[in-house]
This record gives C-alpha cells, sequence and structure tokens, in this order.
C-alpha cells in the first residue's frame, strides 16, 4: 500500500474519533455527517499526516495518550488561571511575546507544539524559526522575558511526549 493512502486511512480513523469526541452523539445523522467530515478530510489532507514509512511502535501509541492527557490537563488548568484574570478586579496581566526554544525539528512535531501552546488558554503561537527552533508566543501573563523561563513555563509541558511521538 502506498504511503499516501496509509496516511490517509489514519487521518479519516483519527478523524472519526475526534468527531465523536466532540459530539457526542451517536444518532444516524451524526455519524453519517461524521464519516463523510472525516472521507473529506481524509481525501484533501490526509497524504500530510505521514510523509515517512515508519514501523509501527506500542511505545509511540503510548506516549500519544500521554500527551492528550497532559494536554487536556493543561488547558484545565489555564482555562481557570484565565478565569482568575477576567474577573480579579484589578485584572494582573502582564502581556507580552516571549521565545520559546524547542528540540523538536520535524514539521509534525512543531506544528503539534505550535498548536497545543495555542490551544493554551492565555498563549498563542504568532510565529516559527525553524532554522533557530524558536517559537514566538504571545502570554498574557508573562512571568518571564528570558528564554530558558519561557521555554520552561510554556513549551517544556509538552515537548517531551511530542519528541517521543514525533521523532
Amino acid at each position: 500500500m502506498k504511503l499516501e493512502n496509509k496516511s490517509r486511512i489514519v487521518v479519516f480513523i483519527l478523524s472519526c474519533l475526534v468527531w465523536f469526541l466532540i459530539t457526542l452523539k451517536f444518532s444516524l445523522a451524526s455519524i453519517v455527517a461524521g464519516l463523510i467530515f472525516s472521507f473529506i478530510t481524509a481525501l484533501f489532507a490526509g497524504e500530510i499526516l505521514i510523509i515517512t514509512e515508519r514501523k509501527f511502535h506500542l511505545g509511540r501509541v503510548i506516549y500519544t495518550i500521554g500527551y492528550i492527557i497532559k494536554l487536556f490537563w493543561e488547558m484545565l488548568k489555564a482555562n481557570f488561571n484565565v478565569a482568575y484574570i477576567v474577573i480579579h478586579p484589578k485584572l494582573p496581566v502582564k502581556p507580552g511575546i516571549v521565545r520559546v526554544k524547542t528540540n523538536l525539528k520535524r514539521d509534525s512535531a512543531l506544528t503539534m507544539l505550535a498548536n497545543s501552546i495555542t490551544l493554551t488558554p492565555g498563549t498563542l503561537t504568532v510565529d516559527i524559526d525553524k532554522e533557530k527552533s524558536i517559537l514566538y508566543i504571545h502570554w498574557i501573563d508573562v512571568k518571564s522575558k528570558e528564554l530558558e523561563p519561557a521555554t520552561r513555563d510554556i513549551g517544556s509541558r509538552f515537548e517531551k511526549l511530542l519528541e517521543e511521538v514525533f521523532e
């Protein structure tokens, strides 16, 4: 089987899984819509997920599950933090753009890290400098503008797990 077809199958399965987890509706209309949208997604974007031939590795699956759990935990914590900032009478924010260093090299790993940071409320990935392995992040409440503390506070939450999954 060609690599692009394998990639499309994986994208179809992941899209279906995401659809059903997001909607949590199992009516006939919802299932059909999920299958149709997953098929369309796999058809147009399916070939970009898997770009190299790699063998199945159970450890990668375990790290992926760990990453998903970590992502949801960090999103939950960040939601409470942003809610606190919003309802605090003096609105204690110190927004700014910080640099975050990463050891990730593959495009897919960098994309997942950038998206994970963006999905976490209070942070937004603005730019990626692939040559220098730097992400530029808008942070709603900057704790430090220095590279190392910002990297520790923002990027390192996901980086180790993503390294095991993608690198």
